[in-house]
C-alpha cells in the first residue's frame, strides 16, 4: 500500500505501518485508525480498497507529513537564521541549538575531532 509517497510494509500492523511516513508518530497513527474506523492490529495486507482511500483522504486533510513538512521546518530554520537569533546563529555556525553544553560532547553536530599537531597521512602519488 502506498500513502503520501511512501510504501508501507505489507506485514505490519496498521497503528506501525503508518509510522513509516515522515510526520506521524505512534499517537498521530492511532487517531487516524480511529477516525477511519480501521482497528490498530489490523495488518496492512488485510485491509480493502475503500479504507485504503478513507486513511489517504484523512492523511492528506488533516496531517501535515512528508514534504510538505520538511519544507515548513526548513523554512523554519531559514527565518531563524535570517533574523539572525541566537538558535539561528547555533544553526548556521552547526553548533547545538537547544542548550547543550560544547566543551566535551556536542560531536554529532561537530563532527570528528580535529587534534592539532595531527595531520592526516599523506598517501604516496604516482
Amino acid at each position: 500500500m502506498r500513502i503520501a509517497g511512501v510504501d508501507i510494509p505489507n506485514e505490519k500492523r496498521i497503528v506501525i505501518a503508518l509510522t513509516y511516513i515522515y510526520g506521524i508518530g505512534p499517537k498521530s497513527a492511532e487517531t487516524i485508525c480511529k477516525k477511519a474506523g480501521i482497528s490498530p492490529e489490523t495488518r496492512v495486507k488485510a485491509i480493502g480498497e475503500d479504507q485504503g482511500i478513507k486513511l489517504r483522504g484523512i492523511i492528506e486533510n488533516d496531517f501535515k507529513v512528508e514534504g510538505e513538512l520538511r519544507t515548513e521546518l526548513s523554512f523554519n530554520i531559514k527565518r531563524l537564521i535570517d533574523i539572525n537569533c541566537y538558535r539561528g546563529r547555533r544553526h548556521r555556525l552547526n553548533l547545538p541549538v537547544r542548550g547543550q553544553r560544547t566543551r566535551t560532547n556536542a560531536r554529532t553536530r561537530k563532527g570528528p575531532k580535529v587534534r592539532p599537531g595531527v595531520g592526516k597521512k599523506k598517501t604516496p602519488s604516482k
